[in-house]
């Protein structure tokens, strides 16, 4: 079943969903571009790993039983028992693993453009935040393009000088030959997500990627319309106005009840 929306799904954006979407949203990514960058040039998807200092849930608590030997004494001294152990559980470093991918030019396995798909541990103050915009600013002072998609509302968005840009949603487009300059595109709930140029090495023409087509891929292949609540309102929320839209629109596709 197709999404409702006619640009980004905010559902998509739960803390429970992205890490999935992220996931299939990287390798539509690779489909995508794989058969019409080769034979010169090929996706390489990597995988950047974070550590963050949290607490890891989801283990069962150790328990440390006692002995049942029945062995009889060494001597007839009274001896105290040892304490019993006490099952505890321990601040431990989370890893978060988060993929991208590169374009590299297969003769000399140089990477042309790098392509980063935001997630909260890029975007949420902290380590994570601060790991991330050391790595953009090194791709930034580099002669290799950058591709930076963020679809997710949570956050402060990543740095640019002209700060008045205010949108849900943007594509960052940063050609090497350009810069400081790069093309912005800033989109909101209601409209379409517009397709962006990838750029390569000259001569070689620009691929446009059609993002918009990718997510409609994604959101009906994994059958997400299995697993959205439509009755409830997206995460993290929207104003008034605009919710009263996303209800309008889930009422028209039939999925959501007049009023509710």
């Amino acid at each position: 079943m197709p999404s409702p929306f006619p640009g980004m799904n905010p559902y998509l954006e739960h803390p429970e969903l992205w890490p999935g979407v992220h996931l299939l949203l990287i390798a539509e990514l690779t489909n995508f571009l794989t058969p019409q960058l080769r034979p010169k040039y090929r996706v390489a998807v990597e995988v950047r790993t974070y550590n963050s200092s949290g607490v890891l849930v989801g283990l069962p608590d150790l328990t440390i039983k006692g002995s049942n030997s029945t062995a009889e004494p060494l001597s007839n001294v009274a001896v105290a028992s040892p304490p019993s152990p006490i099952s505890v559980t321990l601040p431990v470093p989370e890893t978060i693993r988060q993929g991208y991918l590169e374009v590299r030019e297969v003769a000399t396995g140089e990477v042309v453009t790098a392509i980063e798909l935001l997630s909260p541990i890029n975007k949420r103050p902290g380590e994570g935040r601060r790991s991330y915009e050391q790595k953009r600013l090194q791709i930034l002072g580099s002669l290799t393009h950058f591709i930076e998609i963020d679809l997710l509302r949570s956050f402060a968005s990543m740095p640019i000088l002209e700060n008045d840009v205010s949108s849900h949603y943007r594509v960052l487009v940063s050609r090497s030959d350009q810069r400081p300059k790069g093309d912005l595109y800033a989109f909101n709930v209601k409209q379409s997500i517009p397709s962006f140029p990838l750029p390569l090495r000259p001569p070689d023409p620009d691929l446009m990627i059609d993002l918009q087509g990718l997510i409609h891929s994604v959101y009906d292949r994994a059958g997400y319309d299995l697993v959205m609540d439509y009755s409830q309102s997206p995460v993290p929320p929207f104003s008034e106005e605009e919710n009263e839209w996303i209800g309008t629109v889930l009422e028209t596709a039939g999925l959501r009840e007049n009023g509710s």
